[in-house]
């Protein structure tokens, strides 16, 4: 009974944080259109574009996991969400450091630390329980 119960309680938690996850990636994908816009209106629309993509596919690919048909399947999507959270943090770093458009990126940086952070510890923990 014991190690049901902690199934069912591991369970939870990973629906709880998969939930966290979920919303936490929308919000940034909300935020990285508003960026975008304002890259634009400045004219970068290389950069731009490339972020627009990454930044908005991590939601994506999480909400596919929700529908995912097994383990693997859920460990996969969300590990493509985590290397799109990934490139999204290249393409962040670069336009902060490059100043082809001289605005504060922290905000966005921080944010999407937190969203690789948590991917890769959904990534790890369902890996482990194979």
């Amino acid at each position: 009974m014991d190690r049901v119960w902690g199934i069912f309680q591991d369970l939870e938690y990973n629906m709880k944080t998969e939930n966290k996850i979920l919303e936490l990636s929308f919000d940034f994908a909300l935020q990285t259109i508003g960026l975008y816009k304002l890259l634009v209106e400045k004219r970068e629309f290389v950069l731009s574009r490339q972020l627009l993509k990454s930044g908005t596919s991590i939601g994506a690919n999480i909400e596919e996991a929700g529908a995912a048909q097994s383990r693997k399947d859920f460990i996969s999507k969300m590990s493509i969400a985590s290397k799109e959270a990934r490139e999204t943090r290249y393409w962040l770093r670069l336009l902060e450091k490059s100043k082809l458009v001289d605005i504060d990126y922290s905000s966005y940086l921080i944010s999407i630390e937190h969203i690789v952070n948590i991917l890769t510890k959904i990534v790890k923990t369902s890996s482990e329980e194979i």
